[in-house]
């Protein structure tokens, strides 16, 4: 199967949603507890930051939206830390195994850079090992552990934090 990847438009919000939620419903693989509408992936796209970066995933076969990325600017209150974004990576459940995680990397990374990001920074849950996996394949290391980071469920979640720089 074949995949395209390009940059978001508030046309994706439908799509973005429904990579996303699934996701967030299992309550296994992100410390997101709240499903989003459509409306409200829309207003998340509108609002995106201008520096950030929003990267979505295609099958060229179906025109689906299977995955996607972004990167948030960091700690915006000072530019002590413009170099510096969170990235997040979110793939569909039947699309995982297929390469799509490395496309959304290798395109994001050439805009990030492009946008003058120097370092990208990201929390995993401790037990997302495919997450950390696909993390540690594109060069981020892991630099610490947040103990009980997340409350998740009722239940404490680690998170591990790691970073790359470009």
């Amino acid at each position: 199967m074949s995949f395209t990847v390009r940059q978001v438009t508030i046309e994706d919000a439908e799509g973005v949603a429904n990579v996303l939620n699934p996701i967030i419903v299992e309550g296994l693989h992100t410390v997101l507890d709240t499903t989003f509408t459509t409306d409200e992936e829309k207003q998340f796209i509108a609002t995106f930051p201008m520096g950030g970066v929003f990267t979505v995933a295609l099958s060229e076969e179906h025109s689906q939206i299977v995955g996607f990325q972004n990167i948030e600017p960091f700690a915006q209150y000072t530019k002590a830390f413009d170099h510096v974004g969170i990235i997040g990576t979110f793939v569909s459940k039947p699309a995982q195994g297929q390469g799509i995680s490395k496309l959304l990397f290798q395109s994001t990374f050439e805009v990030a850079k492009q946008k003058g990001f120097e370092k990208l920074f990201a929390y995993v849950r401790s037990d997302n090992e495919r997450a950390l996996a696909a993390y540690t394949r594109q060069g981020f290391e892991i630099v610490g552990t947040a103990k009980k980071h997340a409350k998740v469920r009722g239940k404490y979640v680690d998170e591990v934090l790691i970073e790359k720089f470009l």
